[in-house]
């Protein structure tokens, strides 16, 4: 319940976070922040609210001297020319969406180790956070910088081929996950998640994919070897078939060929058409697309079963699903030889 000298009704722990995050009080309104950092306000209320944050009233003081900092840092990479309106638009909402994410899992973690340690939830989070967000934070950069690295080193090899590149493109989808997420509490749930989503970077990345996002319970991974994607895809359906195995039972589908890349994302008919195979895959099974058989295979489309010498292909009936009728579709297994 607010009061006089407790507005927000919470003891006072919000602007105590405020002033420890934000490094004062705030003091300043949207209109003075904009006037101090020289940016139209029109222009900073657009950023404000593509970085995810919510409408403030026009005479609350809710920003500090670090958010004129940020708009002047803004205008800066405006005025260079990095941030034109079109790549501001779609730059600044990842920003907020991935940030947003991440501090929403940054706090639950730091509240959690604060009632572990039988702290009082509000001054035990303000005593983790004086702690460790100093130190989260370098890491963060560091993680950062190093990812940062990795992506400038993809751009510099698919620069000959513009904004698309040939990628192999697999959605891997949890089978029964809403039967089983209605068993667990919400503290089992998000750590099954997270233990499934963990297992598969791990094994992801040591094939050199990556995983592009979650989708509730679904994870699109891209890889620029198909045989690299198969042997994740083969692997992820045979762990989730072993009932002696934790990881709970996935199915998958798999197309290879050209795809639009954009600010970390993938997109065209490529990816749409392993999310179409993936919705009708059988639990524990591999479905690939015709590019994705000929590039494994070396052979172009053939009506037959076909043997490698590490796969096995099982030819389907053709398949119809949103958007794409009579989908050319085979069953991908490992090969006997490889057992």
């Amino acid at each position: 319940m607010s009061t006089p000298d407790d507005p927000a009704g919470d003891g006072g722990v919000v602007a105590a976070l405020e002033e420890h995050l934000l490094g004062e009080t705030p003091w300043l309104t949207q209109e003075e922040v904009a006037e101090r950092a020289g940016v139209p306000l029109a222009t900073a209320n657009e950023l404000w609210h593509l970085l995810g944050f919510a409408h403030v009233p026009d005479d609350e003081a809710a920003f500090t001297t670090a958010d004129v900092r940020a708009l002047q840092l803004t205008n800066d990479l405006i005025r260079l020319g990095i941030l034109s309106q079109e790549r501001q638009d779609g730059l600044v909402r990842t920003w907020g969406r991935s940030f947003a994410r991440l501090a929403d899992w940054q706090v639950a973690l730091l509240a959690s180790v604060a009632g572990e340690l039988g702290a009082d939830p509000t001054e035990g989070l303000l005593a983790i956070s004086d702690e460790a967000l100093p130190r989260v934070e370098e890491l963060q950069s560091y993680v950062w910088r190093r990812h940062l690295l990795s992506a400038s080193a993809r751009l510099l090899a698919e620069q000959t081929s513009g904004p698309t590149a040939s990628l192999a493109v697999c959605f891997v989808d949890i089978v029964g996950y809403t039967s089983r997420s209605r068993t667990l509490s919400d503290r089992e749930l998000v750590s099954w998640l997270e233990s499934f989503e963990s297992t598969v970077l791990g094994l992801t990345v040591d094939r050199g994919g990556r995983i592009i996002k979650n989708i509730g319970d679904e994870l699109l991974i891209v890889a620029d070897s198909p045989e690299a994607m198969a042997d994740l895809a083969l692997e992820l359906t045979r762990r989730g078939a072993d009932p002696e195995d934790p990881f709970p039972a996935v199915r998958a589908g798999i197309a290879y060929g050209e795809v639009v890349t954009r600010l970390g994302d993938v997109f065209g008919p490529v990816v749409n058409i392993a999310a179409r195979l993936t919705s009708v895959a059988r639990p524990s099974s591999v479905l690939v697309d015709l590019g994705a058989y000929e590039a494994l295979t070396g052979r172009e489309d053939d009506e037959s079963d076909e043997h490698t010498g590490t796969y096995r292909f099982r030819r389907l009936r053709r398949v119809s699903v949103k958007g794409y009728s009579r989908l050319k579709v085979w069953a991908l297994q490992e090969s006997p030889l490889q057992r």
